[in-house]
């Protein structure tokens, strides 16, 4: 028998979503293994997620649902699971993210985080310590699902072309996550400028930073340092984000020069060809 230990539901929303599987599992008259043959995992898996040692995802969460017709009971508590495991002192930032109506971010060294790919996600998250990496990296892609609602936010991102050219994960990984942000155009609400090398001294020299704006919240700049983040909704911070911000944008490429000179870097650094039409091939 699979080694079951005591879990307190409250301790955390993975030791909730453990009890609850388990509680429907045996409701259901369903040993670990026939549950792992419906929702095709093994038996090893359901009982690590039962006992809170591994962090089950949205894709395993909807085959649960489907398969002890929960009522999407699991589909629902997998994004308080996911969320738990981003950093403490970012929870917040997520937390507001997630409400936000209009989001901009100036980034210094590395593709947005809503806008990352999979593989370049695990480079970054990986890059010192690989311990529990499978579950930041789903903390981080659930984080990207404001931008699949019906009326998501508005993303404006303003990349420095170092962004382009820093190969994270090597060249596959840069190669898919260029073609991801090219992609990215199909999306109104999504909108890339590249602030091009030529831009000299500019406004983000200070460092990456984003600034949130809601319907019915005060605005708030966020930005961080090696330790923790800092998310500040004072008057004199947002007014020089904002400032700084538009001139950001000002001399950025347009949205569609932009998308030309990401298409022309993954042509000449990562070896990958547009389509004629300037879309990327998948």
């Amino acid at each position: 028998m699979a080694n079951i230990r005591d879990l307190d539901p409250s301790a955390s929303p993975l030791d909730y979503y453990g009890s609850e599987l388990r509680r429907f599992r045996e409701e259901a008259g369903l040993k670990q293994g026939e549950l792992g043959g419906c929702v095709f995992c093994t038996a090893s898996l359901i009982g690590q997620i039962e006992t809170a040692r591994k962090v089950p995802t949205r894709d395993f969460s909807e085959r649960v649902d489907a398969a002890l017709g929960t009522g999407g009971v699991f589909s629902r508590l997998v994004g308080l699971v996911l969320r738990s495991q981003l950093p403490s002192w970012f929870q917040a930032y997520a937390e507001m993210e997630a409400k936000a109506a209009y989001i901009s971010s100036f980034q210094a060294q590395l593709v947005d985080g809503l806008l990352q790919t999979e593989g370049y996600a695990r480079a970054v998250l990986g890059v010192r310590n690989g311990n529990n990496l499978d579950a930041k990296v789903a903390a981080r892609m659930e984080r990207q699902r404001i931008l699949e609602r019906e009326h998501p936010p508005l993303c404006w991102v303003v990349l420095s072309e170092a962004v382009l050219h820093q190969e994270i994960g090597g060249r596959m990984v840069m190669r898919n996550q260029l073609a991801h942000l090219l992609g990215l155009r199909r999306r109104e609400w999504v909108k890339v400028q590249v602030l091009p090398f030529g831009a000299g001294a500019h406004a983000g020299l200070p460092g990456s930073y984003y600034l949130l704006r809601f319907d019915d919240d005060p605005d708030l700049v966020y930005t961080e340092d090696f330790v923790q983040g800092h998310m500040t909704a004072n008057p004199q911070a947002l007014r020089e984000g904002s400032l700084r911000y538009d001139h950001l944008q000002a001399a950025a490429l347009s949205v569609e020069d932009s998308a030309a000179l990401i298409a022309r870097v993954l042509e000449e650094r990562y070896g990958h060809h547009p389509e004629s039409d300037g879309h990327a091939v998948a």
